[in-house]
């Protein structure tokens, strides 16, 4: 009894790992429908770049070197750094952002899935990607503390949050293209 126990235990291991496994094997094409979604919800939040904001032009300056590491793992926790990011700006005060809330709200919860997703795919080797986690969070860290800053300075106002927008739209065209690039 207690051995066909144990077997039926190790089973659904078993089950429960090639099904995770499975899982993150079809990662890629997942983060690349949902960025895809991601990029359409972005447009569909907000009407064209408002003109009155064109004077207030931020260079924030991604610092693209993150998603250029040789080991595909270290791209993936790159990513979830940036998704998480995102996530935390489109998660602040949002009242002067005049937006579709309802495409606001599902590229929130897009962004939340695919940050589960992720965190639930990486291997968590952290001595091994220890160094160059380190240097490409601190980079983020700061690429998005501009980001913060100016929406913050700008009283959250809608030029801010439209430019902010705009700037989280080439983040994630550059995750997609990143993502293209590593797994075809």
């Amino acid at each position: 009894m207690y051995a066909f126990g144990l077997i039926q235990i190790g089973l659904i291991l078993l089950c429960t790992f090639t099904i995770s496994s499975l899982t993150c094997n079809h990662l890629p094409l997942r983060q690349r429908k949902v960025i895809e979604s991601s990029l359409q919800l972005l447009d569909k939040m907000g009407k064209r770049f408002p003109q009155q904001c064109l004077r207030e032009k931020m260079s924030f300056r991604f610092p693209e070197q993150v998603l250029k590491p040789r080991q595909k793992e270290t791209v993936k926790i790159a990513i979830e750094e940036i998704l998480q990011h995102i996530f935390y700006i489109f998660s602040k005060n949002l009242t002067l952002a005049a937006w579709d809330g309802a495409a606001l709200e599902q590229f929130q919860n897009g962004l939340h899935q695919q940050i589960e997703q992720l965190e639930a795919c990486i291997i968590k080797k952290q001595t091994h990607y220890f160094w160059s986690k380190e240097v490409n969070r601190l980079k983020l860290k700061k690429y998005f503390q501009k980001i913060d800053s100016f929406l913050k300075e700008k009283q959250h106002n809608l030029c801010s949050w439209e430019i902010s927008r705009a700037e989280m739209r080439r983040c994630l065209q550059l995750i997609d293209k990143v993502i293209r690039k590593l797994y075809n």
